[in-house]
């Protein structure tokens, strides 16, 4: 259980760098997320196992998502928006590990993740539209708005945070004092409905990402592709 979710005790020191419980537990996810996929692809055929099927299968779930939220070809932005949601799925049912405490219920985790998301916006804004073009989007749909604009930026990255770590954190708080409470048998349905929020969570922090990235390269998409119908 918790005790708070604002102060987490170092669990050792490297140099004067303290590495706390949810570091180690969000490496460790890393590490078993690499190791599964290495070992997963490193023998894909034309002829598909049932393994091959399943991998293939989340692939196309993901680009279908990428391809009805953001209007655009999913390849640039399956890595990002497949790994985050992975990464938080896993991360939001680690709870469900005796002794773990789920990385996303602690806001340095989320707070990193949504700075993610962020830098992301800002990376495949500039690629697609250049450094030029990206700044002067701030501008629209006149100069006067740029202040907002930027405080959109803020406050959508902050809501990401206050999102995701609200929701985690009250599962697993709610979870443990039912278990402290009441036994072993009795908290089973609010584990099961915490996974069903771990997934919903999960996948409300992927879309997300892609309504902000899609925000900051979908107008040239959508001129580019326009600009083709009208050549043909």
């Amino acid at each position: 259980m918790i005790h708070s979710p604002l102060v987490t005790e170092p669990l050792l020191h490297v140099g004067a760098v303290a590495i706390t419980a949810p570091v180690v537990v969000t490496w460790a996810i890393m590490a078993c997320m690499t190791i599964a996929a290495v070992l997963l692809t490193r023998k894909l055929s034309i002829m598909p196992s049932r393994t091959q099927t399943v991998l293939e299968l989340l692939v196309g779930t993901i680009d279908a998502q990428i391809r009805d939220t953001m209007q655009t070809d999913p390849a640039p932005y399956r890595s990002l928006i497949g790994t985050l949601f992975l990464f938080v799925l896993i991360a939001n049912w680690s709870s469900l590990v005796p002794g773990i405490e789920p990385p996303t219920a602690h806001l340095e985790t989320d707070a990193a993740l949504a700075l993610l998301v962020l830098v992301a916006t800002f990376v495949y804004g500039v690629r697609t539209r250049g450094m030029q073009g990206y700044l002067a989007t701030f501008a629209e749909p006149t100069w006067v708005m740029i202040p907002l604009n930027v405080v959109e930026q803020i406050t959508r990255t902050f809501s990401l945070v206050v999102r995701l770590f609200g929701n985690v954190m009250s599962g697993v708080f709610v979870v443990g004092i039912v278990l402290s409470l009441a036994g072993l048998l009795v908290p089973i349905p609010l584990m099961a409905l915490d996974l069903l929020t771990g997934a919903v969570q999960a996948y409300i922090f992927a879309v997300l990402a892609m309504v902000f990235i899609g925000a900051a390269v979908g107008d040239v998409h959508t001129h580019v592709q326009n600009k083709q119908k009208g050549q043909a």
